[in-house]
Parts: structure tokens; C-alpha cells; sequence
């Protein structure tokens, strides 16, 4: 009865283990397990109104419209988008792919699904299925063998390096965001300060006004007495001494020209006299006779008188300035005799200095209260302003520039702070960084935030891509490659260049900068997507941590490297 008793549970044990540990159907990922728990019947995933017999899953037949029932081959494969449509009853709903696709364990690496079009397809995708189950039906005798394992082990120690770029690249994000911290802390010092000097500024050109004014005020009450007119005979005089002057130099620069042209005429008559007595007579040249006989007439003529010494110290004496010889007293001619009201002002130099004073600050008083009144006319000193009051307004500029400049610098800080420098300000630490690449014929460079630009290797001038304009984020769907220099998928940080050089027949250059997480600051891939229009995929470490922030920029998560 024991033993009966025994075999009865170990049957029961048995049977709850196999039906705990029956496998799933064959490209069942464990997430859709569930739905396929069921030993008589089969419940359509997103038709529950469908049910078949369980024995018609993976019978290599569609029956379901979402193609839950054949999970393990490709007979629902037409769903895919990307295979030629078929016509369908319209009157059923859910006609989309419920499942990812075709799962395959992977064990000894990562599991992952592939697609159904994939399945049984010839080919061993040992990319995403490395153990080979996605050719369980060996079509035309393959076998694909598995290589989870070998792929597994390298794709670990890829991983670690992975990590450990990760690593490096977030250790020099934060570094960026420090150093962006720190500038944007300079800004708002620099912003501060200038408030305060914009405050000294204000109270300095509102005193210089202040000191314009009483400057004005003084010269309107000073009592300025017409300029005298020359006489005739002043300016007769003055006419005489710039013509003299003008005569005298001439005479000078005469007696120079005459001095020098007779040591000429001398010394060409030294080479001559020489040139008769050292020639020789028998030499039959005509040319050098006729050139004897010349010289011989023109020494048998009269020649002038020397030069007389007396006549000369005579030009000497008349060469020299007024100032030394006296003839004439110029300063006694071009002077101005002074007038009766000249008398009249220089009365007061008789007076007492504290009566002399008194009496002229009344009488500067009394000017200046009938100038504001209008009664007499403001001083004019030959149509232009006193030294004062020119100095007073030279003051009141001086101060209004200080002013202007300050508060255009208070603008520019203003606007730095506001602009968009991406997530936690990092790109304010590589504003003015530039970083290249050779492609094909040209250089590429970019500078963060301020340009991008192209040179041929050829040699001539430099090629303007577009200017900086914003910070944009767009979203994008690459595969990464093993070197790990990819946008992979999702959303990314963008730099908008615009407004380069213009393009002949054609827009103005343009580039649009795709980043991606790096460990350091690489342009990988530059592409001409339209005319004069380029895409430049740039890794960098500003962009390795951060998500999504509320302005709609994105930050590259830690899955790209």
C-alpha cells in the first residue's frame, strides 16, 4: 500500500514538472508565453474572436490576421511591411504583425527577434540569430551551426570596452559641464559689474551736463569787446614781408644754382685743357681734331670776370632775415593802435583789485540776466565756442561713449546667457573648438558654434558651409557599426550652420551637425545630401549622458556606445 502510495506522488511530481517546464512553441519570445499556454486551443493574440485547434500553430499556414499562429516559420511573413500586399477581407481587424518576430534564445549571448520575412530564408543571420534556429528547416541542405558562444564572448569583451569609453566619455562631460559652469559664472560677474559701472556711468554724464551748463552760463555773462580791424597799412605790411621773404629765399636758392654751375664749367674745362695737351696730333680722327679746334676757339674768346667779392658779400647781406639786420621793424607796422574803447576797458586796471572784482562779477550778473531774458544777444567769440565750454562737451561725450559702450556690452552678456548652449550649457565650454577630418578631395572643419567650412587639397581659398544659427534635435535610425561610430536610433542633438558661401546656381551653403556620444570630438561621415546641402555626423562626449529636457533637446543615452 506504501509503494502505491510512493509511485502515485512521483507520477504526480513528474507530471507538474513537465507541464511547469513545457516549451514554448518555436519563435515564442517569453513575453507572448501566455498566450500559448493553452493544450486544445489557440486564441488568436489580437483577434480574441478567433480560436483555433492548438494543433494548427506553426502548421506553416496563416490562419490568424495577425499572424500569432504561426510564430516559428514565415507563412504570416506577407503581414511585414515590407512585402508585397495581398488582398484581404476588410472586414477583419488587426491585420498587423502581433509578435516582433521570429525569437531566438541565443544562449551564451543576447537573445533578441528577427525578422519572419528571415525565417527559413537560405541564410544564416548569425547577426541577430546567432545560434541558427531561424534555419531549423534546413532549406537546400544548410546547416547553420551555433555561434553564440564565440560571438557572445567577443561581443563581452566589445562591451567592456565599450564601457570603459563610456566611462571616459561621461568623466569628460562632466569636465565640459564644469568649465561651462564656470564661464556662465563669469558672464553673470561680468553682468553685475557692468550694473554697477552703468550706475557711475549715468551719475557722471548727468554731472558733466550740470558743469555744461554753468560753463554756458559763465560765457554768456562775459563782457567781450569787438575785435579791432587792421588798417590798410597793416595789411600793406604784412603783404611787403611775405613778398620780401618770398624774394630773399629765391635769391638764395639763385646764388646756389650759379655757385655750382661754375665748379661744373671748371671742371669741364680741366678735362679739356688735359685732353689737348695729352692728345696725339698724328692720330688721323677727324672727330677728335674737330673737337681740338673747338676747344682751342672757345679758350681764345674773352671769358667773364671772376666772381666779385664785394658783389657777393653785398648778396650776403641782402640774403639775411630782418630779424638780424634791422632794415625794418615789421612788428611796429603790422600792430594795431588801440582804440578809445580799448581806453575805456583798461579803466579798470586803475581800480582797486577787490572793487576790480566786485564791480565785474556785477557786471557779468547783469549780462547774463539780460541774455536769458533775451534782451541782449549771447557773445560770440569769431563764430566759435570757448575752450571752456568746447572742453565741457569733449567731457559730456566722453562720459555718453563710456555709457553706450557698457550697456551694449550689458546686452551681448544678456543675450549669452539666454542662448541655447544644449543640455547643462556644454557646448559653452567648446564654443571656438575646431575639429577636422580629411574626406576625398577636401578638409572638413567644424567649429563648435561658430562655422563649418571646406578647403581643397589642391590648395585655394576656403569654402564657408554655413554659419552657426541654433541648437536642434532630430530623430534618426542608423545602424551602429563594431567601431561603435554611429548615431544608432533615437532622438539626437543637432547643430543647425546656415547662411555660407553661395552655392553657384544653386542656395547658400548649409550644414546640418548630427551628434553622436564619443570619447572624443571626431567628425565621421560628411554627405551631400542635396546640392550645396551637407549632413556631418560628429561624436563627441557633450552629448554621452542626459536625456530629453523640456526645450526638446536630447542628449545621447548610455546604449550608443
Amino acid at each position: 500500500m506504501r509503494g502505491s502510495i510512493t509511485v502515485l506522488l512521483l507520477t504526480t511530481a513528474v507530471s507538474s514538472v513537465l507541464t511547469a517546464e513545457a516549451p514554448r512553441p518555436r519563435g515564442v519570445g517569453p513575453e507572448f508565453a501566455k498566450f500559448y499556454k493553452g493544450t486544445g486551443q489557440f486564441t488568436c493574440v489580437s483577434n480574441p474572436s478567433i480560436k483555433l485547434d492548438a494543433s494548427r500553430v506553426n502548421d506553416d499556414y496563416c490562419d490568424c490576421p495577425d499572424g500569432s499562429d504561426e510564430p516559428g516559420t514565415s507563412a504570416c511573413s506577407y503581414l511585414s511591411s515590407l512585402s508585397p500586399s495581398f488582398p484581404s477581407d476588410a472586414s477583419i481587424e488587426n491585420t498587423s504583425f502581433a509578435l516582433p518576430g521570429y525569437y531566438c534564445k541565443n544562449k551564451g549571448h543576447q537573445p533578441s527577434y528577427i525578422s519572419f520575412l528571415s525565417v527559413n530564408d537560405g541564410v544564416c543571420d548569425y547577426d541577430l540569430c546567432c545560434d541558427g534556429s531561424d534555419e531549423w528547416e534546413h532549406v537546400g541542405g544548410l546547416v547553420c551551426e551555433d555561434k553564440c558562444k564565440a560571438i557572445g564572448k567577443e561581443w563581452k569583451k566589445q562591451d567592456e570596452l565599450r564601457q570603459k569609453a563610456l566611462g571616459a566619455a561621461g568623466k569628460k562631460r562632466k569636465e565640459l559641464v564644469s568649465e561651462s559652469s564656470r564661464l556662465r559664472q563669469e558672464v553673470e560677474s561680468r553682468i553685475h559689474s557692468l550694473k554697477t559701472q552703468i550706475e557711475a556711468s549715468e551719475i557722471k554724464v548727468k554731472a558733466a551736463e550740470v558743469a555744461l551748463a554753468d560753463v554756458e552760463k559763465r560765457e554768456r555773462g562775459k563782457v567781450v569787446k569787438n575785435p579791432t580791424k587792421a588798417s590798410r597799412v597793416n595789411v600793406l605790411a604784412g603783404l611787403a614781408k611775405d613778398r620780401i621773404e618770398e624774394l630773399r629765399e629765391s635769391l638764395i636758392e639763385v646764388r646756389e644754382q650759379r655757385d655750382s654751375s661754375r665748379e661744373r664749367v671748371k671742371e669741364l674745362e680741366a678735362l679739356l685743357t688735359t685732353f689737348k695737351e695729352e692728345y696725339n696730333p698724328n692720330f688721323n680722327d677727324e672727330g677728335v681734331k674737330r673737337a681740338v679746334r673747338s676747344w682751342e676757339e672757345y679758350a681764345a674768346r674773352d671769358k667773364p670776370a671772376d666772381a666779385d667779392a664785394a658783389h657777393d658779400r653785398d648778396l650776403d647781406e641782402i640774403s639775411k632775415p630782418d630779424t638780424e639786420t634791422g632794415a625794418i621793424q615789421w612788428a611796429d607796422w603790422e600792430g594795431t593802435d588801440d582804440s578809445d574803447i580799448d581806453v575805456l576797458y583798461k579803466i579798470e586796471e586803475y581800480l582797486p583789485k577787490p572793487v576790480r572784482d566786485w564791480v565785474d562779477q556785477k557786471l557779468r550778473d547783469l549780462r547774463t540776466i539780460l541774455v536769458d531774458n533775451g534782451v541782449l544777444a549771447a557773445s560770440r567769440d569769431s563764430g566759435s565756442e570757448s575752450q571752456a565750454v568746447v572742453t565741457a562737451r569733449n567731457a559730456i561725450k566722453t562720459a555718453q561713449d563710456e555709457l553706450k559702450r557698457d550697456n551694449d556690452q550689458l546686452k551681448t552678456h544678456h543675450e549669452d546667457l539666454d542662448k541655447n548652449y544644449g543640455p547643462d550649457d556644454v557646448f559653452r565650454a567648446m564654443k571656438g573648438q575646431r575639429v577636422t577630418k580629411d574626406s576625398g578631395e577636401y578638409t572638413y572643419e567644424l567649429s563648435w558654434l561658430e562655422k563649418t567650412k571646406q578647403k581643397s587639397k589642391k590648395g585655394g581659398s576656403e569654402t564657408g558651409m554655413g554659419n552657426f544659427v541654433r541648437v536642434d534635435s532630430i530623430m534618426v535610425d542608423d545602424e551602429v557599426p563594431p567601431d561603435g561610430k554611429g548615431l544608432g536610433s533615437g532622438q539626437r542633438i543637432a547643430l543647425r550652420y546656415e547662411n555660407g558661401q553661395h552655392c553657384w546656381n544653386g542656395p547658400s551653403r548649409s550644414t546640418l551637425v548630427v551628434l553622436g556620444c564619443a570619447e572624443k570630438d571626431e567628425i565621421w561621415k560628411i554627405v551631400e545630401e542635396e546640392k550645396c546641402v551637407y549632413r556631418m555626423e560628429v561624436g563627441t562626449p557633450a552629448v554621452c549622458e542626459g536625456s530629453l529636457n523640456g526645450n526638446g533637446q536630447a542628449a545621447v543615452g548610455r546604449d550608443e556606445l
